[in-house]
């Protein structure tokens, strides 16, 4: 759920958004340093925690702890590990590249290059295994299960078609090859569970959701008939039955995933859609693969639309104040909160927006209240991934599968070597005494 962007208009100073692992907080990089907000309330967005310092590309917490994993623009290739309630930076790493997504849980952090993936233990952030020389990948795509027990790690297993690698981060393996799209893969997301992977290519016109660590399809569903759209992000709730896509377009769709029972052989068919639906079904037993292929994709269940097209944006589904609700973030520097109903799906209504890169006089709205959003934003907006340098490298060999290795058998210096902290022996990342759960009412 990442959005790491420079966008084209020089008055915003947003750079990421992010929720943590179970959309309780919101976090938040920009020019001037980064901030934590509460998603407790829909009226209020509660600021947690500012830190005014450099420009932060990428900032990661671990679910409601005081532990946060940040880059900043101006040293893209070096991770801080900072207890954020202490003020303290824990350690250090520097990489032989530029950091393009970190991901966290409670056993691992990964950390991704462009043609590799380190796999550090999150109690003494050793590194215990690299994933080397993987496809190109300039987005830094990858998704990190937050499940201890499914503790897998999904990126691209190539960059000419869709192929998803599953890797055990536990026992350090690869599990499976997923042959999803026929395009380069543009978003993935694993369900809470880690038993489940949604993904989408870069055609944006259908989503797909397979099974883990097996590989089945379980779901298809079709965005759009548009050609050109470009998935931004996908999002599971929290029980795994619904799934969020954005894209750039206007319209942020959410999928049901609930497994259509087939009508029992004595059932007639009720009135003139019954019979054709009927009728289209049994005739799709003769049309060519890919026509039936499309009858038998799901469509959205509820949609949202955006005040504005053509911007980078995150979506999440988080439970808010009891209730279920639509989150995205935009490249416009806006958090839009939708109300979803559950039982009809249908178009959800936009509650509430609010301000995120804390520009003053800009503050929460609501629809009847609100001011209009700047139809002067830049429309495309340069990525982040797409302004680091980058050393040369030789050319990748096509169809040469990605290799991966224990930490010890790298050469020094690639990461080991460059590890600046405090002594951390005896300090365990994952304790919560160390790191209590943090939120706005101790503030």
């Amino acid at each position: 759920m990442n959005l790491a962007t420079l966008g084209a208009d020089q008055q915003s100073n947003l750079l990421f958004v992010n929720c943590n692992q179970d959309c309780s907080s919101l976090a938040v990089g920009t020019k001037t340093g980064y901030k934590l907000f509460s998603l407790g309330s829909v009226d209020k967005l509660e600021q947690i925690y500012e830190n005014d310092s450099e420009d932060i590309c990428i900032v990661e917490r671990l679910f409601s702890s005081s532990l946060v994993a940040i880059v900043s623009l101006s040293a893209p290739r070096k991770l801080k590990v900072c207890h954020f309630k202490k003020g303290t930076e824990i350690c250090n790493y520097s990489y032989s590249n530029s950091i393009l997504a970190v991901r966290l849980n409670r056993q691992r952090l990964i950390v991704c290059l462009e043609e590799s993936l380190y796999i550090h233990n999150i109690r003494d952030m050793k590194v215990l295994h690299t994933i080397r020389d993987t496809p190109p990948n300039p987005s830094g795509l990858c998704a990190l299960s937050i499940n201890n027990d499914n503790s897998f790690l999904a990126y691209p297993g190539s960059n000419q078609i869709g192929e998803v690698q599953i890797f055990d981060t536990v026992n350090l393996r690869a599990v499976t090859m997923i042959p999803a799209h026929d395009s380069p893969l543009a978003a993935l997301a694993f369900n809470p569970l880690g038993t489940r992977v949604a993904t989408a290519s870069e055609k944006g016109t259908v989503i797909r959701v397979f099974s883990v660590p097996d590989g089945q399809k379980l779901f298809e569903f079709r965005r759009g008939m548009k050609r050109c759209v470009s998935i931004n992000s996908l999002a599971f709730s929290a029980d795994s039955l619904y799934l969020a896509a954005s894209s750039n377009t206007e319209t942020v769709h959410i999928f049901k995933l609930e497994m259509i029972k087939d009508h029992r052989p004595h059932e007639e068919p009720q009135g003139w859609m019954g019979y054709f639906g009927q009728a289209l079904k049994t005739s799709a037993n003769y049309l060519p693969a890919q026509v039936t292929e499309m009858f038998n994709q799901g469509r959205s269940f509820a949609a949202a639309r955006l005040p504005s097209s053509g911007l980078r944006n995150v979506c999440a589904l988080a439970t808010i104040q009891k209730l279920p609700r639509l989150l995205v973030a935009s490249q416009d520097s806006y958090l839009y909160i939708y109300n979803i109903d559950p039982n009809e799906g249908g178009d959800c209504m936009l509650l509430r927006q609010h301000r995120l890169d804390g520009r003053p006089g800009e503050g929460a709205h609501s629809p009847d209240s609100q001011t209009s959003v700047d139809k002067a934003l830049s429309q495309t907006g340069a990525s982040y991934a797409s302004t680091v340098r980058r050393p040369d490298q030789g050319p990748l060999l096509q169809g040469t599968p990605p290799e991966s290795q224990p930490y010890q058998d790298l050469e020094q210096g690639a990461v080991g070597g460059d590890l600046e902290s405090p002594a951390i022996g005896a300090l365990r990342l994952d304790d919560d005494n160390e790191f209590p759960p943090m939120t706005h009412k101790n503030d």
